[in-house]
């Protein structure tokens, strides 16, 4: 009786005092002290992408996202009809493609302003984009009027992104950055300039607003690499698995002490 009264003080039979068992209080306290550490250094979540729990799956912002999805396959058709050399159908395929790139910016517009932000929506809306963006470079290369390279380190960059949001999915969402937004604008100027037939100082002028496009994206790609390491970092999952962690590694010590 006298051994198990002496262990529960934290002291040994010899009357030694011994670290702090895993489930005492000072051990909580500074679990709790490390986690609010943790927490202050993790970046506070973007409003406008957490998903609203009221928010129903069906509504107008979702709708102009799958409208944009819709509208990917009937871009592609014009844009390639009589191999891309006739004038009415490229101007054509460009109005198709300037409403599809309206819709990018409407959802997320009414998504925030009613409170409609939704997973699916989250998860959709940048599949749409990079559906939309993708087959026009994949269809403007095919016309050989890009270079497939330019086409290769977009797509690349663009698939990459998603692949990193499924990674960082359970830790949370990443929100656009300023950059983000930038290289999403000189996209969509790039590709509709491209799609229009353009030529002399306009296609000159395309090809240098498509450089810069690239270059944006390239660099907004590397930021968002090192943003979603971060977050699996510094999550709070990420943070209560560390305590866990700890947490059995220091009873584990006790046990063998």
């Amino acid at each position: 009786m006298t051994v198990s009264t002496t262990w529960a003080r934290g002291e040994s039979v010899s009357g030694t005092h011994r670290p702090d068992r895993p489930d005492t209080p000072s051990a909580r306290a500074r679990a709790v002290a490390q986690t609010a550490r943790e927490a202050a250094r993790r970046p506070e979540p973007d409003p406008a992408v957490v998903a609203s729990t009221d928010a129903p799956l069906v509504n107008v912002a979702n709708a102009l996202t799958v409208a944009r999805l819709l509208l990917v396959p009937v871009f592609l058709v014009t844009l390639l009809h009589d191999d891309g050399q006739s004038t009415g159908w490229r101007i054509a395929a460009f109005g198709v493609f300037a409403v599809a790139s309206l819709t990018d910016r409407a959802d997320g517009a009414i998504a925030r302003a009613r409170n409609l932000v939704t997973d699916f929506g989250k998860i959709a809306d940048p599949i749409a984009d990079k559906a939309l963006t993708g087959g026009a470079l994949v269809a403007i290369s095919a016309l050989d009027e890009l270079p497939w390279a330019v086409t290769l380190v977009i797509l690349v960059r663009e698939v990459g992104v998603t692949v990193l949001r499924f990674w960082v999915i359970r830790h949370g969402v990443i929100p656009a950055s300023r950059g983000g937004k930038v290289k999403t604008v000189l996209q969509s100027v790039a590709v509709g300039c491209y799609v229009l037939p353009l030529s002399g100082v306009f296609a000159t002028g395309r090809a240098v607003v498509m450089a810069v496009a690239v270059v944006v994206t390239v660099v907004t790609g590397m930021d968002y690499v090192a943003r979603a390491v971060t977050l699996r970092r510094t999550s709070q999952r990420a943070v209560m698995k560390r305590a866990r962690v700890g947490k059995v590694k220091t009873g584990a010590k006790a046990v063998r002490r």
